[in-house]
């Protein structure tokens, strides 16, 4: 338990600083967007080439790879579903629900919580993997034809994904590994340092973001989004991720433990960032977000309750 509430504690107080920079002004009127933009374009791509570039493949490809991108895929297409019957919202507006219900915090809170709770970071790789080169790609394509690419020609459409930072820079990192190719480090150290800034960017901006609003308030935050994809993220994701690793994969023990405990970490906080790049569904990523990371502390204590030991 102590190492949830260490995970935890470095989350909340990296956003805290955030908060304070909002309030104070420290970064200027701009400075929420200007971050977010520095995360999206530079620290982001160079965190992603970085990891997958020097990753060992043979252990993200491994049954927790297969749980997470079933779950994921399941749970973001339900939640589009539900959305688009229930609320009728817009394809944009579904995007950013479906990864604000799926897209797990696997890096700045997937990677301690890993270490501390289960005692290993690898458990999230294959996670972070399919995030980075299956999930991000095919959200963001859908992203940019449906808000930047209004009207965009067939050409333009089918180059969207390879024109994404994110995405190229996950797949040249998944290419010099799939390689077995080692840079040399005097060009990885470059990568390395900016990639250092993507967590604690994403985590300022949306620190930022928080003040002058209120969470959840009453005709700003679309509650009803916001309680759907909460509640698929912290309780349907989890849960699919049992089902599907005890009685389809027949796993059981520890590796079953990290399994549950990965599919109940929060949504991620770039999932605010790729809100805030495409103009669309902000509010919704950053309540959605702020209230799963608040549920993900009984969750997951939930979780190592009944399935630790």
């Amino acid at each position: 338990m102590s190492g949830v509430v260490a995970g935890f504690t470095v989350i909340f107080v990296i956003i805290a600083i955030g908060y304070i920079l909002g309030r104070r002004g420290t970064l200027g009127a701009e400075g929420e967007s200007v971050l977010g933009r520095l995360v999206f374009f530079v620290a982001t791509p160079a965190l992603l080439f970085e990891s997958l570039a020097s990753s060992d493949l043979s252990v993200i490809f491994s049954p927790t790879l297969a749980v997470a991108a079933v779950t994921a895929l399941t749970v973001g297409a339900l939640y589009m579903v539900v959305a688009r019957v229930w609320l009728r919202r817009s394809l944009p507006e579904l995007t950013i629900g479906a990864l604000s219900s799926s897209y797990v915090n696997s890096a700045n809170l997937g990677i301690p919580i890993a270490v501390f709770v289960l005692g290993d970071a690898s458990f999230v790789a294959p996670l972070l993997l399919f995030q980075i080169i299956a999930y991000s790609p095919i959200a963001l394509t859908i992203l940019d034809v449906t808000t930047l690419r209004r009207g965009a020609s067939r050409l333009d459409t089918i180059t969207a994904p390879f024109k994404n930072p994110i995405v190229v820079a996950g797949a040249a990192g998944l290419l010099i590994a799939l390689l077995g190719w080692t840079p040399p480090e005097a060009l990885m150290q470059p990568f390395r340092l900016m990639g250092g800034a993507s967590v604690p960017g994403a985590l300022l901006a949306f620190g930022i973001s928080l003040y002058g609003v209120r969470v959840l308030e009453k005709g700003t935050s679309p509650r009803r989004d916001v309680a759907l994809a909460s509640v698929l993220k912290i309780v349907v994701q989890p849960v699919l991720a049992y089902v599907m690793a005890r009685y389809l994969l027949g796993l059981d023990g520890h590796e079953l433990f990290a399994i549950v405990v990965v599919a109940t970490l929060p949504t991620a906080q770039n999932v605010f960032v790729y809100a805030s790049r495409y103009g669309v569904g902000t509010v919704l990523a950053r309540d959605t977000a702020f209230v799963t990371t608040l549920a993900a502390i009984p969750g997951i204590a939930l979780v190592s309750g009944l399935l630790a030991g």
